[in-house]
C-alpha cells in the first residue's frame, strides 16, 4: 500500500503546489536602533559641565598659561582644578551635586570668568556666571517636564517715557489665543545688574508657570518680564540710583509697558486682573507699586526686597484704609540669611504700625535664585482668585 500511494502523492504534489499562493518574499531585516543621542559623540571635543551617571559633575577649563584654576558655585565648596595635557584643567565633584539650578564660574589666577564650554549663561548686564541645571526626581516646578508648554516672546519697543529703545519678554500660557478669554497679567521684575531675560533663562519662570497651570494650582495668565533698569545701573548699587531708577521704571511701566501689553495681547485691563512681583531691586519696585500704584495693581509680591524709603510711602501711610481697599494681596518674603533680612523686618514693622495690611513670610535661605524660584511657586497660586 505504501509503495502504491507514494507515486500518487508525488504526482499530486506539483498540482498542489500550483494551487498554493506564492510564498511572500522575506522581509528585510529591521535596521538596528540608533544609539541614544546623549551617548553619541561624533568627536572627542572636551565639554563642561559633564553630569556623570552617579550624579557627580566634571568641569573643564582651558587655560594653558594659568598657574591656578578653581571652580566656585552654589553647588558646594570651591574646588581646585588639576592641569592636564593641552592646558586643560579638570575637576570632578567628590559626590553627587544636589538637584537645582546652580550658578558657577571659574577663577583663573584669581580672575573670575564664565565656563567657555557652556552656552548656558546667567543673563546680566555684565555676564559673570554660568548655569548648571541638575533636574530633580520627581521634577521640580522649574524643571522641563512633559506637560503642555506656553511660549516666551520678545518685544522691542521705543519707550516714549524714556526716549529710547527697550526690550521685554512675555510668557503666554498653553492654549493662549487672541480670540480666547481675556487673561490676567503678572508683571515680574528682576534684580540689580540682571536683565529682562533673567526670570525666564535663569529663574525658569515660564516652566514654573507651565507646571502650576498643568497641576491646576494656578490660573492661566500672561507674565510680562520688563527690563527693570530704566536707567543705566552704573558700577554698583547706590540709594540715589535706586530712587531715580524706581521712579523712571514706574513711569515707563504705566506709560509704555502696560499700554503695549494691552494692545498686543488679549488681556483683562481691570486692576483686579493685574499683579506685580519682583526680587531685590525688583522687590523695591514691587513695594513702590503696592504703595503708590495700587489703583493699577491689586496684588503684589516683594521678594528679598531692597526696601524703599519711608518718603516713598508717605501718601499710602496717609490713607491706609484706601490702600487696604484696593490692594487685595501684599505678600512680602525674605530669607533668614539674606543680607536684607533686617531691612525687611523693619519694613514689616513699619507697615504694621501704619495700618497697611500685608503678609510677611520669613523663610530659610539667602539672597539667591533658589530662594526666589520657591517664592514664585508660592506666590503665583495666590493670584486672581
Amino acid at each position: 500500500m505504501k509503495f502504491r500511494l507514494l507515486p500518487l502523492l508525488l504526482a499530486l504534489s506539483p498540482l498542489t503546489a500550483m494551487a498554493q499562493p506564492a510564498a511572500a518574499p522575506a522581509a528585510p531585516a529591521a535596521p538596528a536602533a540608533p544609539a541614544p543621542a546623549a551617548r553619541v559623540k561624533l568627536n572627542a571635543a572636551p565639554s563642561s559641565p559633564d553630569i556623570l551617571e552617579d550624579g557627580r559633575v566634571t568641569f573643564r577649563c582651558r587655560a594653558p598659561q594659568a598657574q591656578e584654576v578653581k571652580v566656585s558655585g552654589q553647588f558646594g565648596p570651591e574646588l581646585k582644578m588639576e592641569k592636564g595635557e593641552g592646558g586643560w584643567w579638570t575637576v570632578t565633584t567628590a559626590g553627587p551635586v544636589p538637584a537645582g539650578v546652580h550658578e558657577y564660574n571659574f577663577k583663573v589666577d584669581g580672575m573670575s570668568i564664565i565656563d567657555h564650554l557652556n552656552p548656558a549663561v546667567k543673563p546680566q548686564r555684565n555676564p559673570g556666571s554660568s548655569i548648571l541645571h541638575i533636574p530633580s526626581v520627581p521634577p521640580a516646578p522649574w524643571d522641563l517636564q512633559d506637560i503642555p508648554h506656553g511660549s516666551v516672546n520678545e518685544h522691542s519697543y521705543h519707550s516714549k517715557v524714556l526716549g529710547k529703545w527697550r526690550r521685554l519678554m512675555v510668557y503666554t500660557p498653553p492654549g493662549y489665543r487672541a480670540d480666547g478669554p481675556a487673561l490676567p497679567v503678572l508683571y515680574l521684575s528682576h534684580g540689580f545688574s540682571d536683565n529682562d531675560q533673567a526670570w525666564s533663562v535663569h529663574g525658569k519662570a515660564h516652566w514654573i508657570l507651565d507646571s502650576l497651570i498643568a497641576s491646576k494650582k494656578a490660573k492661566p495668565m500672561l507674565v510680562v518680564m520688563p527690563d527693570a533698569h530704566a536707567l543705566p545701573p552704573g558700577a554698583g548699587w547706590k540709594d540715589e540710583y535706586a530712587d531715580e531708577n524706581t521712579k523712571a521704571f514706574c513711569g515707563e511701566l504705566t506709560g509704555d509697558v502696560i499700554p503695549l501689553i494691552e494692545s498686543a495681547y488679549h488681556v483683562n485691563p481691570d486692576p483686579s486682573a493685574r499683579a506685580f512681583a519682583g526680587l531685590s531691586m525688583g522687590g523695591r519696585h514691587a513695594l513702590t507699586v503696592a504703595l503708590t500704584l495700587n489703583d493699577r495693581f491689586s496684588q503684589v509680591g516683594a521678594f528679598s526686597s531692597a526696601v524703599p524709603g519711608e518718603n516713598v510711602a508717605a501718601a499710602a501711610f496717609a490713607d491706609p484704609a484706601g490702600v487696604n481697599s484696593r490692594l487685595k494681596l501684599l505678600w512680602i518674603a525674605c530669607g533668614k540669611d539674606d543680607f536684607l533680612f533686617n531691612a525687611n523686618n523693619a519694613f514689616d514693622t513699619l507697615l504694621t504700625t501704619k495700618g497697611v495690611k500685608h503678609e510677611y513670610a520669613v523663610t530659610e535661605g539667602n539672597h539667591s535664585w533658589p530662594v526666589w524660584r520657591n517664592y514664585l511657586v508660592t506666590f503665583v497660586p495666590r493670584l486672581f482668585p
